[in-house]
């Protein structure tokens, strides 16, 4: 698993863009979970919106754009 750093745009963008692709393929919110939870991320739901973080250490990658819900 690579590392990301918060401060590089050009990585986080192309996280986001994995996490969009993954979550229209798959077909529930809970099987699109499990797809990320494979490339090491997990999607914590906040009041705020929900925040990507790395497994299994659960450092904060970026707030995912409303729409990913």
């Amino acid at each position: 698993m690579s590392i990301i750093h918060k401060s590089d745009p050009f990585v986080t963008s192309n996280v986001i863009d994995l996490v969009m692709r993954e979550r229209s393929i798959a077909l529930s919110n809970r099987e699109w979970k499990h797809r990320l939870a494979g490339y090491g991320y997990s999607v914590r739901d906040t009041d705020h919106g929900q925040i990507l973080e790395t497994l299994p250490h659960h450092v904060e990658v970026c707030v995912l754009p409303a729409f990913a819900q």
